[in-house]
C-alpha cells in the first residue's frame, strides 16, 4: 500500500477548502471538502463519547444526503465498522440488522423518523441518534453536534463497512473483514482498484445514482471523495435527471447496474440528443447480469466507456473487463485481477477443464466471515483456503469468466439481490398457501421480477382475485421489493423423494 499516498477529506481540506467534495443531484446543495472535514471530526468526537473505540459498531439508516457521508466518514476515520441499513426494510427487519451487528450506537435520518421509532423498542443499543427533530428515546444529533470540537480525533485509524447480505435461509449475515489497523488515509482495495484502472483521482466528477446502503455506490462515493475528487448524489434514481446532471457537472466517472441502463436507453430518441454525455470517461457496472444488447447499445450511444466488474462485498476477488476486451468477449464478466480463478465440480469440488461450468472459486482473496454464522463462512471456503460466492460459471481458453446462474438461485432486480427463502418463508404461513416457491423470471427495466408458484390447499380458489391477496400479504409483511409481482398456481411443485424443491426445472420454464 506504500505506492499510494495517504488520503482523506482532511488532507483535501487543507490543499483546497472550498471545493465541493458532495453535491446532491436533485437539491444542488453541497459541502465542500472543509465543511465535510468539519462535520465528520464532530461526529467522531460524538461516537468516541458515545464510548466507540476502534473496532465499535455503527448502524446508519438514512436516504441518499450530504449526512450520509459525513456518518460513514466519521465512522471510517474513527476505526469503526458502519452498517449501512436499508431503509425500504420494515421497522423488524431493519432492527434484525442492527441487533445482529450489535451496533453501539445507531443513527437515523429525522426523515425516517417513522420506521425508526417503530424499530427503538426491538433495538439492543442503548445509543440512538436522529439527525434532527425530537423523537421519544432518540437524542438530537443536530443539538449533540454543538458541543463538538472540528478537529480530528486524537486517535484516528482507518474503520471499515460491514454490508449485509442474506443467505439461502433468508435470514441476512453481515460480511465482516478483520479491521487492519492502519493510519487514516490509507487506501482500501476498493480505493486502490478504482485508481488502478478508472484512474481516480482529484478530477473525478463521480455520478452516484444508487442507493448508499448498497456497498458500490457507498464504497466508490466515498473512495472519489477520498482521491480529492467531487461526488454528485442522486436522491433517486430519474433517467433523465441523470443525463442532465452528467452534462451539468461534467460526470467523468459513475457507477450503474444495468436497469439504469436500461431505463435510460427507453428514454425517447429526441430526449437522450437533448444531453451532451461526452464527459464520461468510465461508466462502471456491476452487481448484476446486463444483458448484450443492452451494453451493445450503451457503447452505441456513450461510446467505449462502459466498464464491468464482478465481486462481492466480501472482497475476496474481483474481474474486470474493459470495453475493447468485452466486444471481443461478449457475455463475459473479465478476468481476475486479484488471484487466479478455479471452477470446482459443486459437490465434488474436483476442477472442471475450460468451458466447463463450475462453482467459481477466488484464490489468495482477503480474509472474511458471515457474522455469527459459522456454517455460512465454513461453507463460503476450500480446504486450500480459497472461497466462493457461490456463483456458477466457466472459463474461457483465454481466461475470461462468464457466469450462467445465481448464487442460491437469488433473485437479482435492478441490481438488488432478493432471496427467495426469506419470501417463501413468509407466503408458507398463509392460510390458502399449501406449497410455495419463488424464483427470478426475466422482467426487461429489472432484468429479473419476483414471482410466486403457489399450490393452493383448495385449487378451485385459483383466481386473479386471490393471486392479488397473496401480493398483498407478502407486502403486509415484508419490504416490498421483495415481493411477488405476479403469482402463478400449479396442482403441485415437483419435488425430489427427498423433499428437496426442484427450483431449476420451475425456472426453465420461464427461461427457455
Amino acid at each position: 500500500m506504500s505506492e499510494f499516498p495517504l488520503l482523506h477529506p482532511g488532507v483535501h481540506a487543507a490543499a483546497m477548502p472550498n471545493k465541493p467534495a458532495i453535491i446532491m443531484g436533485q437539491t444542488g446543495a453541497l459541502a465542500t471538502f472543509a465543511e465535510l472535514e468539519a462535520l465528520s471530526n464532530k461526529i467522531a468526537h460524538l461516537l468516541r463519547r458515545a464510548g466507540c473505540t476502534p473496532g465499535s459498531h455503527l448502524a446508519v439508516m438514512m436516504e441518499n444526503c450530504a449526512l450520509y457521508l459525513a456518518v460513514t466518514w466519521a465512522a471510517q476515520r474513527s476505526g469503526l465498522y458502519y452498517t449501512p441499513i436499508n431503509w425500504h426494510l420494515k421497522p423488524d427487519e431493519a432492527a434484525y440488522v442492527v441487533n445482529d451487528c450489535g451496533a453501539d450506537v445507531f443513527i437515523a435520518s429525522q426523515a425516517l423518523d417513522a420506521i425508526a421509532t417503530a424499530m427503538k423498542p426491538q433495538l439492543h443499543t442503548a445509543k440512538s441518534f436522529l439527525a434532527s427533530g425530537t423523537v421519544p428515546d432518540f437524542q438530537n444529533l443536530e443539538d449533540s453536534l454543538q458541543l463538538m470540537p472540528a478537529t480530528p480525533i486524537a486517535d484516528e485509524t482507518e474503520g471499515s463497512p460491514m454490508l449485509y447480505s442474506s443467505g439461502t435461509t433468508g435470514k441476512p449475515k453481515g460480511i465482516k473483514r478483520p479491521l487492519a489497523k492502519h493510519p487514516l488515509g490509507t487506501f482500501s482495495i476498493v480505493d486502490q482498484l478504482a485508481r488502478r484502472f478508472y484512474n481516480f483521482g482529484e478530477d473525478v466528477q463521480y455520478l452516484s445514482p444508487g442507493p448508499l446502503y448498497h456497498s458500490a455506490p457507498l464504497n466508490y462515493a466515498m473512495s472519489a471523495i477520498r482521491q480529492g475528487g467531487t461526488a454528485v448524489i442522486m436522491e433517486a434514481f430519474e433517467p433523465e435527471q441523470a443525463l442532465a446532471l452528467i452534462e451539468r457537472h461534467k460526470i467523468n466517472r459513475g457507477m450503474f447496474v444495468p436497469t439504469h441502463f436500461s431505463r435510460m436507453l427507453n428514454l425517447p430518441a429526441d430526449v437522450r440528443a437533448r444531453y451532451d454525455v461526452s464527459s464520461m470517461r468510465y461508466a462502471i457496472h456491476a452487481a448484476a447480469p446486463c444483458p448484450v444488447p443492452i451494453k451493445d447499445a450503451m457503447m452505441d450511444w456513450w461510446g467505449p466507456v462502459i466498464y464491468e466488474y464482478y465481486a462481492g462485498s466480501e472482497g475476496n476477488g474481483f474481474c474486470m473487463i474493459s470495453p475493447s476486451e468485452w466486444t471481443a468477449h461478449k457475455g463475459s464478466v473479465g478476468k481476475p485481477v486479484l488471484g487466479p480463478i478455479h471452477i470446482l465440480e459443486p459437490e465434488t469440488l474436483e476442477p472442471q477443464p475450460t468451458g466447463k461450468q463450475g462453482l467459481v472459486y477466488f484464490e489468495g482473496g482477503a480474509p472474511f466471515e458471515y457474522y455469527n454464522a459459522p456454517d455460512k463462512t465454513r461453507e463460503a471456503f476450500h480446504p486450500k483456503g480459497w472461497s466462493t460466492l457461490g456463483d456458477i460459471g466457466y472459463l474461457d481458453d483465454e481466461g475470461y469468466l462468464y457466469l450462467t446462474d445465481r448464487k442460491s438461485h437469488t433473485i437479482i432486480s435492478g441490481g438488488v439481490n432478493i432471496y427467495p427463502q426469506e419470501v417463501e418463508n413468509c407466503l408458507a404461513v398463509h392460510p390458502d398457501i399449501a406449497d410455495v416457491a419463488v424464483i427470478g423470471v426475466p422482467n426487461s427495466d429489472f432484468g429479473e421480477e419476483v414471482k410466486a408458484i403457489v399450490q393452493l390447499k383448495k385449487p378451485a380458489d385459483a383466481s386473479d382475485e386471490k393471486a392479488a391477496d397473496i401480493i398483498a400479504y407478502a407486502r403486509s409483511k415484508i419490504a416490498h421489493l421483495k415481493c411477488p409481482r405476479s403469482v402463478d398456481f400449479v396442482e403441485a411443485l415437483p419435488r425430489l423423494a427427498n423433499g428437496k424443491l426442484m427450483k431449476r426445472t420451475l425456472k426453465e420454464q420461464y427461461w427457455s
